[in-house]
């Protein structure tokens, strides 16, 4: 376990002593979390630059764009790296479907949540469990949400392992900026207009003016963007979720 002054320490440390740390202090049992946006690969290029045997893992949803799919294929060929990819539990899969169908998503904000539980949440829940530490794009400028984020936390919602955010105070532009610099991959929608990028039928390209993270879950007015990765609900819409959660978790330990 880190300590918190150690913690403090490496919040004015660069992404690369961040990532240097992470590497050197946990080895085979720190892997880079990512969706392959502009952040996660330029964390992806840091660390490989660092290490040849850095570890990417992500998240396949069942839902993903197809240009997603390509760029896994690219980071093989660029970097060498074989992504570990993690899928949802199948049957939990088939129960959430079967039970609110499968475009659930749009119906209110506790179902859009609870399919990214199951398609995202509880997959990674169950990959961290064999890791000490994980690598995250995280940026403080992304959202309000993400506002408090430290390059080096415990994830207390994941069972206390280490969280490292090595970007955590650069800006879009510096992450623009190392893209070009490096010719890091770039997701291939960024060029049809996308500024942020997940499941392909809760993405849409943003407008002019628009905030990075308008067009993800877009039908949504009030709640916040996030799918429950790096920051839970609250209040009556994480307790509708975790109801419907329960109903899908009793049906197929009913069904086994």
């Amino acid at each position: 376990m880190i300590a918190a002054a150690e913690a403090a320490h490496l919040e004015d440390s660069t992404a690369e002593e961040v990532l240097g740390w992470g590497l050197e202090t946990f080895g085979e049992r720190l892997a880079i979390g990512t969706g392959f946006q502009a952040e996660g690969m330029v964390i992806v290029d840091l660390a490989r630059r660092l290490s040849p045997q850095v570890r990417v893992f992500t998240l396949d949803t069942g839902r993903l764009p197809q240009q997603t799919y390509d760029l896994i294929g690219e980071v093989y060929r660029r970097y060498g790296i074989r992504v570990e990819v993690v899928f949802p539990d199948s049957r939990e899969l088939e129960a959430m479907e079967t039970r609110h169908g499968p475009n659930l998503f749009y119906e209110s904000a506790p179902q859009r949540m609870l399919c990214c539980e199951i398609r995202k949440g509880r997959p990674l829940e169950r990959k961290l469990k064999t890791l000490d530490a994980w690598v995250t794009g995280v940026r403080r400028r992304q959202s309000e949400s993400r506002a408090g984020v430290r390059k080096v936390e415990i994830d207390a919602a994941h069972g206390g392992i280490v969280k490292l955010n090595p970007l955590a105070d650069w800006s879009a532009e510096q992450v623009e900026a190392y893209t070009r610099e490096h010719q890091v991959p770039r997701h291939a929608l960024y060029a049809q207009g996308y500024t942020s990028i997940g499941c392909a039928p809760c993405t849409r390209p943003t407008e002019p003016g628009e905030d990075a993270r308008a067009g993800r879950w877009w039908w949504e007015r009030d709640a916040r963007k996030e799918c429950g990765i790096h920051f839970s609900a609250e209040g009556k819409v994480q307790r509708d979720v975790d109801v419907l959660l329960e109903e899908i978790v009793d049906a197929t330990r009913f069904s086994s």
